[in-house]
């Protein structure tokens, strides 16, 4: 083939793939703005210190009588809620941002496809959330009143904000992530890379995985570890009954044929 030919080729392909890094330009602005937008009104109201006030909460009502966490820098009681509001602003914008990672995805898929991507991001975000309040009802209270009851009398505990908050947030992610093993196990049966009757054969596989996973992610206490490996196990289970049912209504039509 002639450098005219290869040319005239790669000449139809140019604008299709500028346009397309326009678009995912401008879906990212649009997730950047809901996210400063959503900043905007939590710094309005309730503002940095509440929410920070209501990320301490879990920890502090386990503190000893007096104890309150510390500041050990001069600009920390000014960074550490900021970062606090940005976390929250992202995740009350996160069902918009997921939806532009949608939207820019949905023109490229077949209609049966489209029935599949609009519930996984819902379903995902809404488990996303459910993991993250599972941390913070559930994980900190424990993790903090263990520590309490097995810690020495001559200790007094006076948490860094700066720790903590980087601590939660890892939490937030970790046990965020882990919630989406149910979207996981549809989408891989969804494509054909497994099939339900390997995930049922590799349940015990799992379970000893997700026990080792606790283990190097969490804290090195019971609590902590507990708390990630059994939900993680039960959402594999639901993550089967879901595949079967979800998986049956997104195939393909009969009879139909994709390019």
């Amino acid at each position: 083939m002639s450098t005219s030919d290869k040319d005239d080729e790669l000449a139809g392909t140019e604008a299709p793939f500028v346009s397309h890094l326009i678009e995912l330009r401008d879906r990212m602005i649009r997730a950047l703005i809901a996210v400063g937008i959503a900043f905007g009104a939590l710094m309005l109201w309730p503002g940095a210190g509440a929410l920070y006030d209501l990320l301490a909460a879990p920890l502090a009502e386990h503190l000893p009588q007096g104890a309150t966490l510390i500041a050990t820098s001069v600009i920390t009681p000014f960074l550490v809620p900021l970062k606090i509001t940005l976390m929250g602003a992202f995740l009350i914008a996160l069902p918009y941002v997921l939806y532009q990672v949608w939207a820019f995805v949905a023109p490229g898929l077949y209609s049966h496809e489209k029935k599949m991507v609009l519930p996984l991001v819902i379903s995902s975000t809404i488990l996303f959330l459910i993991g993250v309040a599972f941390v913070y009802f559930i994980v900190i209270p424990g993790l903090a009143g263990f520590i309490q009851a097995v810690a020495p009398e001559s200790i007094t505990a006076a948490p860094d904000v700066e720790e903590y908050f980087g601590f939660v947030l890892t939490l937030f992610f970790v046990f965020g992530i882990a919630f989406e093993v149910p979207i996981a196990v549809i989408v891989l049966v969804r494509i054909g890379v497994v099939t339900i009757e390997q995930l049922k054969k590799a349940r015990g596989y799992f379970i000893v995985g997700a026990f080792i996973v606790a283990a190097i992610v969490t804290p090195p206490d019971v609590i902590s570890q507990l708390s990630l490996a059994i939900p993680m196990c039960l959402l594999y289970e639901a993550g089967i009954i879901a595949a079967r049912l979800f998986v049956k209504h997104t195939k393909a039509p009969e009879g139909a044929t994709e390019a």
